[in-house]
């Protein structure tokens, strides 16, 4: 498997392998494993769903660092991954962090797919 490299690939993947409703469940799944108040609506535009994403990533990073950092581990972001990007600016921090999110949620759903 290779992962996308941009948004825009990952969402063109996912609709081609009529897998997008299934991210976003999973997406809520780990959320709410995480104990974070975020539930997406399955009919989401993936544009929306990529704002809300970042935007709640951005308040974590600020507000509740504990809670985004167990939300990492809850999704089981790549350590390294996250240690590799630039913390100097957090709005492009939370950014990268949400498509790493994203990218991870999506191996989870594809495996799911083509190993079940």
């Amino acid at each position: 498997m290779t992962l996308p490299a941009t948004f825009e690939d990952l969402i063109v993947e996912a609709n081609n392998l009529q897998l997008y409703k299934k991210l976003v469940l999973q997406l809520n799944k780990d959320f709410l494993y995480a104990n974070i108040d975020l539930d997406f609506d399955e009919g989401i535009l993936p544009t929306s769903l990529k704002l809300i994403l970042h935007e709640t990533v951005y308040k974590l990073i600020q507000e509740k660092f504990a809670e985004y950092l167990n939300l990492l581990y809850i999704i089981d972001v790549s350590e390294d991954a996250i240690k590799k990007l630039d913390g100097s600016d957090t709005l492009q921090l939370s950014d990268e962090v949400t498509f790493l999110i994203l990218k991870r949620e999506w191996q989870k759903v594809w495996f799911r797919h083509k190993y079940s």
